[in-house]
């Protein structure tokens, strides 16, 4: 289905048409443009930091309950809310992951504007994260949670099939 809206535009003005200041305003988007991508990387690591201290706890929590007399209903409980979380925590970083590279598609049409384009160099150099010069983080991470789902799967059937007394 073709949409009839009109294609959005980086630049919108010329130096002529938006007068003056056009260099220096146009950097100083650039710049704050640059800044927000690094505030989404800085969110990023602290939501990972955090959901991480969540799953030790959860983790944590299941094995006191495991090793009380307690243990019929929660041992089953607690792996199932630490795989949701878990869950979360993998569609959080998926999030992230697609808003920077967005991010940084824009960066690299802005740098066509400016005197050198820094960013789209350093990325080619790294091969685009694909070759041996640069691995993305977040092709790392994403298994991070993966691992507790099955750890939190595991725990789970343990517990339901009476291997957790």
């Amino acid at each position: 289905m073709m949409s009839n809206a009109p294609v959005p535009q980086l630049i919108r003005h010329t130096k002529k048409s938006y007068g003056e200041s056009f260099n220096a305003d146009l950097f100083e988007q650039y710049k704050l443009y640059v800044e927000s991508a690094e505030k989404i990387s800085e969110r990023r690591v602290a939501a990972n930091n955090y959901l991480l201290t969540v799953n030790a706890f959860l983790v944590t929590l299941y094995g006191l309950v495991a090793a009380s007399r307690f243990n019929t209903f929660c041992t089953i409980l607690v792996p199932m809310a630490g795989f949701l979380v878990a869950l979360t925590w993998h569609r959080v970083i998926t999030s992230y992951r697609d808003l920077n590279t967005v991010k940084f598609k824009v960066i690299h049409e802005l740098e066509q504007h400016m005197p050198a384009a820094l960013y789209e160099y350093e990325w080619r150099k790294a091969e685009e994260g694909r070759g041996k010069a640069y691995h993305p983080l977040s092709h790392l991470e994403r298994w991070v949670p993966i691992i507790f789902m099955a750890l939190y799967a595991l725990l789970a059937t343990l517990s339901a099939l009476g291997f957790v007394q």
